[in-house]
């Protein structure tokens, strides 16, 4: 169900003791090949981790013969120091495995500011390698291993996959339960596919996946500085995929993930889907829905049970996009709100108490429509982000 879907490619999550808690905290993920093809995307978060600035150095070749991760730090505004620790750790891998550092993607996540103890993480990268060359590597064990190794808040790990009936598959695992808002990517995500495609083509397709995905996630508006998702093709299975058909499977695998990491958000006790149809363009749908996301009134009336359909029309009317502000429609739970811009149904005909909320937004401009996804703001996500650090 993760990495290891794919042939190819071998994953370990080992305890390399960054984190207090004795759990996993370090994962490997290698590309047996025989491809190294690879793409990625980052955030655009200007403030970027050490591991960003150097995976973006790794990425420019388009080749990758393995990625390292490790939770309990995010080594971000950790200087010079931070940035030797990022190249060492890759320097580990490379020795490890006989690559080169040039081709090793870093990642980390974590507490902004501290740094992280590279003893540990050079012994973690030995503890993974070493699990690497075990006979299990690849097995789906192995690959929930390496996803439980990324965690940080999450209440569990995050795994997608598919196979084609061409014979190729598609695999993946993600992190994510805060800071959850796009940035051409959003949180830590490795995907992996046997399919034969070159990297210029992995990403294009992985650009056409985020944006539609990943893209559309806005849990509680705040973009991460090591947001990365990483597509690794090994060509393992022979099969020259079909770009359009792998880019439509690959989106499947980023949508599955980016509802898992919805439904595991800190505190979150709804997961509420904004659709917005019948906009002028795609980009006003998308700005409507994300300024009804980012919205804290409504998502606090959501956390209240409280169908509140004048705050949607207030958030809309924040945005540039093309409505007639006494024209819009709005349902929730498929109860007709508001029709026009006046009252249509009584609003407590409304059932908030599933976890679960679609919110239907019709601007009645054109024939373009997107969904974002988002989470009410509770007592908890105040509570579990006021502590983070202590």
């Amino acid at each position: 169900m993760s990495v290891t879907a794919a042939t190819g490619f071998a994953a370990a999550g080992v305890v390399a003791g960054l984190k207090s808690t004795g759990k996993r905290d370090l994962a490997l993920v290698r590309n047996l090949g025989p491809l190294a093809a690879a793409a990625t995307v980052f955030t655009t978060n200007r403030c970027k981790a050490n591991p960003v600035l150097w995976s973006e150095q790794v990425i420019a070749d388009g080749i990758v013969s393995a990625i390292v991760l490790n939770s309990g730090g995010a080594n971000c505004y950790t200087g010079a120091q931070g940035f030797q620790t990022t190249h060492a750790t890759a320097e580990a891998v490379a020795e490890r495995l006989e690559v080169s550092a040039g081709d090793v993607l870093v990642c980390s996540t974590g507490l902004i500011g501290d740094q992280l103890d590279l003893g540990k993480l050079v012994t973690g990268v030995r503890e993974a390698a070493l699990a690497l060359s075990a006979g299990d590597a690849d097995s789906a064990d192995a690959g929930l291993a390496a996803a439980e190794a990324i965690m940080t808040t999450d209440t569990r790990a995050k795994e997608a996959a598919h196979t084609s009936p061409a014979g190729w598959t598609v695999g993946g695992m993600a992190k994510g339960a805060g800071m959850l808002a796009p940035g051409l990517a959003t949180m830590l995500v490795v995907i992996t596919t046997d399919a034969v495609l070159d990297s210029a083509q992995l990403d294009s397709a992985l650009r056409r996946a985020t944006r539609v995905t990943f893209d559309r996630l806005d849990s509680d508006g705040c973009m991460s500085t090591n947001d990365t998702v990483a597509l690794l093709g090994s060509g393992a299975s022979g099969v020259a995929a079909d770009l359009d058909e792998f880019a439509e499977a690959l989106t499947g695998v980023c949508r599955s993930l980016a509802e898992q990491l919805q439904a595991d958000a800190e505190g979150a006790s709804h997961d509420i889907a904004i659709e917005v149809v019948n906009a002028a363009g795609e980009d006003d749908a998308v700005v409507v829905g994300r300024a009804v996301s980012r919205s804290n009134l409504f998502k606090a009336a959501i956390f209240g049970n409280d169908p509140n359909w004048g705050r949607v029309l207030a958030a809309v009317g924040t945005t540039d996009a093309v409505f007639d502000p006494y024209g819009i429609d709005v349902a929730i739970n498929g109860v007709q709100v508001c029709t026009a811009g006046e009252p249509d149904q009584p609003r407590d005909l409304v059932d908030l108490k599933p976890r679960s909320v679609h919110v239907l937004i019709d601007l009645h401009t054109g024939a373009e429509s997107a969904t974002i996804l988002t989470n009410d703001l509770t007592h908890d996500y105040v509570h579990e982000n006021s502590a983070y650090s202590s």
